[in-house]
């Protein structure tokens, strides 16, 4: 059994799932450097003014999305604020406030969305501006033990930062992008300062290398910047799942939360495409978000639902089993 495939218990699967977060970025973080130093050296002669202004822009638009992105999710889902005198949001507000108080963040503002497709999201700039809005057909259809794990989940968005950390991809993303497109079309238009893209050190084999790297990646630039964003959004849904298990000590109930929010046949009405990123499970049922294998990742925001079941089977197992060694309480 390898690395990616044998069993985890919860920490293991927090652990792991960071782990590979900080390799993606890594990626992009070279990816973007490449495509840089590569328009840099062949465009502009080593000077750095692409790659500063692609960052600039990118980091701009990214930053104006960060400031503001939650209360225009809010809008656009017509979504309202709990009401306490209402049973089904006063439970609601109860299951926030213990698993906030379990994750140790200030709770989160509590919205409620006008739809009876069952879902769930979390926003917001940090802990201390967080925000949480469930369904209408997410309490209807949930009990309180999934209610609590669907909450855990989202709470775990908050804490994890992945709001924060999704800004900074959409960035990069941005940067890259940008990047490419600049390359592109200045090599259609005229091509680089330096006839044969040498620069300084002429056409050594290393900057022949450089070259071609250069020239396959604003090629691919829009799959594979889309690629590992997508990647990174799967591994913090990972993340959150394991995340969730840890605070409520109770990986079946976001299992059983999973298999009914993902075997609802009802369409969402308040929840439009660009904000379905954001939810617990895609509301849209897309195939390719339940599919696995390389194609359905350049595209799929969540993991397959089987695959995420499976890892929190593997906890809930993991962590029955320490309980019965007495390695950890009763929760």
């Amino acid at each position: 059994m390898g690395f990616f495939d044998r069993k985890r218990n919860l920490y293991e699967q927090q652990l792991h799932n960071k782990r590979l977060t900080i390799v993606v970025m890594a990626g992009f973080i070279l990816f973007l450097g490449l495509l840089g130093f590569g328009f840099d050296m062949i465009m502009l002669d080593f000077f750095p003014m692409g790659t500063i202004i692609a960052l600039a822009l990118g980091a701009g638009t990214a930053m104006w999305s960060y400031n503001s992105g939650a209360v225009s999710v809010m809008r656009s889902t017509n979504a309202y604020p709990a009401d306490p005198n209402n049973p089904d949001h006063r439970q609601l507000i109860n299951v926030v406030d213990e698993m906030t108080i379990a994750s140790g963040i200030p709770r989160p503002k509590i919205y409620i969305v006008p739809d009876k497709a069952p879902n769930a999201f979390a926003t917001g700039k940090n802990p201390e501006d967080g925000y949480v809005a469930v369904t209408e057909g997410l309490l209807e259809t949930l009990n309180r033990e999934e209610l609590q794990a669907v909450i855990a989940h989202e709470i775990a968005h908050i804490r994890n930062y992945d709001i924060r950390l999704m800004t900074i991809v959409a960035a990069l993303v941005g940067a890259i992008l940008l990047l490419a497109m600049m390359s592109r079309r200045m090599m259609w238009f005229g091509g680089g300062r330096r006839s044969g893209g040498g620069g300084r050190g002429g056409g050594g084999p290393v900057m022949i290398i450089v070259l071609v790297l250069w020239l396959i990646g604003i090629i691919l630039a829009p799959i594979i910047a889309n690629m590992m964003a997508m990647m990174v959004s799967r591994k913090r849904e990972y993340l959150a799942d394991a995340t969730a298990a840890e605070l409520t000590r109770n990986p079946n109930g976001l299992i059983n939360a999973l298999h009914k929010i993902s075997g609802s046949f009802v369409k969402p009405k308040a929840i439009h495409r660009d904000a379905a990123h954001l939810c617990i499970s895609d509301p849209f049922h897309l195939k390719r978000e339940q599919r696995t294998g390389f194609m359905s990742d350049l595209f799929s925001t969540h993991p397959p639902i089987n695959k995420r079941v499976e890892a929190l089977r593997n906890m809930a197992y993991q962590y029955e089993q320490k309980q019965k060694k007495g390695e950890v309480g009763a929760g």
